[in-house]
């Protein structure tokens, strides 16, 4: 049985959809070394004029173009001196609660970041003179903006060539757009659902991927903020670099979560194994497989993390405000899953085979349907494990002091040494048919305020009468001692 029909009393339901999206726009005639050096041959420009004649006017034209976009909005470009210790995010956040903005750009950010790009060289050797593969810094624009369907987003511009774009959304944003066109209601905080009205049609309207419609905006995107390809007749290509695939399983309240989120977390620290992490992903392991295997549980100031990784591919679990228990798939090389689908050989035929998944944004779908049940194998195995948290909750309730009547009783030390050698004495097999008679009883027990102390800890039960004799003074030890005997007898016939 699986945690959402075992506790459906206490959650609003469960949804599955990406989260962080990175996507990663080329242009595929400048991709590679190869294909520079074609395409510089192809328009007659030098390889030794691409540092120079070739490259610095396109640089100039993209630093040129995001200085005017800055001035059109009034706002001006802000260079990041220390990129690590700056948190843009945050910066972000602040500057939407200062303006208040709800659509359009919000902010420019600069920053010197490596890049790839190429350098030209000449081969002795074979006489030839082409372009390498290089890394080096230049100049990186954020552009910050809140789109009517994506939410909010950022496009990372270099200003040198080959200007390899870095698109970023959040899959929630553009369900809830979605759920605000089909009119239904929800609470939403940050990047996660708390309660959606209609759960079955919420999902229907996540499992709906546009590749095309994405494919559409991306390219508005890129003429916008990197106008170069456009200007040279060339276009780009979208492929997805890193993504995650979020289901929320809502709870009503936070108390229902916490209890059962700390012994899931628990006992999957110990239980999951190497075999296991394969078995939720969908990998295999062979026997030269070199792919690192492993389990993380990290805490941290928002709470506990548990993550199970192999290779490029990991799924994490944590709880999101408390209220959210949250199963995630993170991917970072898509073509890690291998499916069925055409493939092209060199010779021109195609056939119908088992191959990695393309990179491709237009492979989202199906990228959806295997990071989906990746988290649905996990939430199976995480439903199998026995639920300690009622027990826990006993336990601690049996621990703590009582008051009645104006009168305090201890609770049970466990590890005390008397509580626990009466605990185990009156839990022995020989007693529970009769109960415990003659001296064991006194020997045990001892007392009456600690057979009370078993009554008022839930442990047994006791008929008017005991009570009323308890309290007689006038009683003799052996009627007391003959009724003691038979208290304890009917306690241990109830328990």
């Amino acid at each position: 049985m699986l945690l959402t029909n075992k506790y459906a009393d206490k959650i609003h339901g469960i949804i599955t959809c990406y989260d962080r999206m990175i996507i990663q726009g080329y242009i595929p005639n400048w991709s590679h070394a190869e294909a520079m050096t074609a395409y510089m041959k192809l328009n007659g420009i030098r390889i030794f004029d691409y540092p120079t004649s070739f490259s610095q006017p396109l640089t100039e034209q993209v630093r040129q173009n995001a200085e005017k976009i800055a001035h059109e909005n009034g706002m001006e470009i802000e260079f990041i001196r220390k990129l690590h210790a700056f948190r843009k995010d945050d910066r972000i956040q602040n500057i939407i609660a200062e303006t208040g903005k709800t659509e359009g750009l919000i902010h420019i950010f600069s920053a010197m970041e490596c890049c790839n790009t190429y350098r030209p060289w000449h081969d002795k050797t074979t006489g030839k003179t082409f372009l390498k593969f290089d890394q080096s810094k230049c100049l990186h624009y954020y552009f910050y903006f809140i789109d009517r369907e994506l939410g909010l987003c950022y496009l990372r511009v270099p200003t040198w060539p080959p200007f390899r774009l870095q698109f970023y959304m959040n899959g929630h944003n553009l369900l809830a757009y979605k759920l605000d066109k089909k009119q239904l209601s929800y609470r939403m905080q940050d990047n996660a659902f708390l309660e959606i009205s209609d759960i079955e049609t919420a999902q229907k309207l996540s499992d709906r991927i546009n590749p095309q419609g994405l494919h559409k905006v991306l390219d508005v995107f890129a003429r916008r903020y990197s106008p170069v390809p456009e200007s040279l007749g060339l276009g780009y290509t979208w492929t997805v670099q890193q993504i995650e695939c979020a289901t929320d399983i809502m709870f009503r309240k936070p108390e229902y979560l916490a209890p059962i989120y700390d012994e899931i977390i628990h006992t999957a620290i110990y239980t999951v194994k190497p075999d296991n992490i394969a078995t939720f992903l969908g990998q295999r392991i062979t026997y030269n497989c070199t792919k690192e295997i492993g389990t993380n549980y990290n805490q941290r100031i928002l709470g506990t993390r548990i993550k199970h990784h192999m290779g490029d591919v990991s799924i994490k679990m944590y709880d999101k405000f408390g209220c959210v228990l949250r199963i995630e798939s993170t991917c970072n090389d898509i073509s890690t899953f291998r499916v069925e689908r055409e493939v092209q050989h060199r010779d021109g035929t195609s056939d119908i085979r088992k191959a990695p998944l393309k990179k491709s944004i237009y492979s989202l779908y199906q990228l959806f349907t295997i990071l989906k049940s990746a988290n649905y194998r996990y939430l199976e195995f995480i439903s199998s494990f026995d639920d300690h948290s009622s027990g826990r909750k006993k336990l601690d309730e049996v621990s703590h002091s009582r008051r009645e009547k104006e009168r305090t009783y201890r609770g049970f030390n466990f590890f005390d040494s008397r509580d626990l050698s009466v605990l185990e004495a009156i839990s022995k097999g020989e007693y529970m048919t009769f109960g415990i008679q003659g001296n064991p009883a006194s020997s045990i027990l001892g007392s009456f305020r600690l057979l009370r102390n078993f009554e008022i800890n839930g442990f047994c039960h006791f008929p008017r009468m005991l009570m009323a004799f308890f309290n007689t003074s006038s009683a003799s030890w052996a009627s007391r001692n003959s009724r003691l005997r038979r208290a304890i007898s009917f306690c241990s016939s109830e328990a």
